[in-house]
């Protein structure tokens, strides 16, 4: 019998890019990568992610763009633009609805197969030292509180890589070059946290 080969789907905005890395240090292929290494079997990541969508661009996407019939894995990981552009969290609730069932139907209707990862905090970056980056961690706060309540509502995993991200603040290696995005090292956490959750469903 031949054996199976995984299929992954990640959606989302920059961060699920790799903006200013090279593809291969994005969280997703270091995933597909990280699980390789442990024998398991994958097609390199599908990727539907833009620089700059909001949760209400990416769900116009998905809505007209031909899928699979199935993946094996669906991570998302969208909101940052919504809270950059001082966009309603109503609205991101009510997209993040839909994206969220879209996800999971899209993962042949197992939620337990799809992964929800928690908004960065951008403002411990470089790039906005000319901003209010208190108000800005307040509202990341608030559209991740959005995003755990709806990851709980659907019973999807969630991953906190917020925390994670607010360490770029004293560490400028877990930054990319722009002074914005995170490096592949910063990306390498969130992979690692990924391809744990995967893992043990990748059977």
């Amino acid at each position: 019998m031949s054996k199976h080969v995984f299929s992954f789907l990640a959606l989302g905005d920059s961060y699920t890019i790799g903006e200013s890395v090279p593809l291969h240090e994005s969280f997703p292929y270091q995933t597909v990568q990280l699980l390789r290494n442990k024998e398991h079997a994958f097609y390199a990541p599908e990727i539907v992610a833009k620089t700059g969508w909001t949760s209400f661009e990416l769900a116009e996407h998905v809505l007209h763009m031909p899928f699979l019939a199935h993946y094996d894995f669906v991570t998302l990981l969208i909101g940052v633009n919504n809270q950059y552009r001082g966009l309603a969290p109503e609205e991101y609730k009510a997209d993040l609805d839909f994206l969220v069932k879209k996800a999971i139907h899209l993962a042949g209707d197992k939620a337990g197969n799809v992964i929800m990862l928690s908004i960065p905090d951008w403002g411990v970056t470089p790039f906005a030292k000319e901003s209010d980056t208190a108000k800005i961690a307040e509202e990341i706060n608030l559209f991740n509180a959005i995003n755990f309540e709806m990851a709980a509502k659907y019973t999807i995993h969630y991953i906190d890589i917020t925390t994670s991200t607010r360490q770029a603040a004293a560490d400028n290696e877990l930054l990319a070059a722009d002074g914005l995005h995170p490096s592949g090292k910063e990306y390498a956490k969130w992979a690692d946290l990924v391809a744990g959750i995967i893992e043990r469903k990748a059977v």
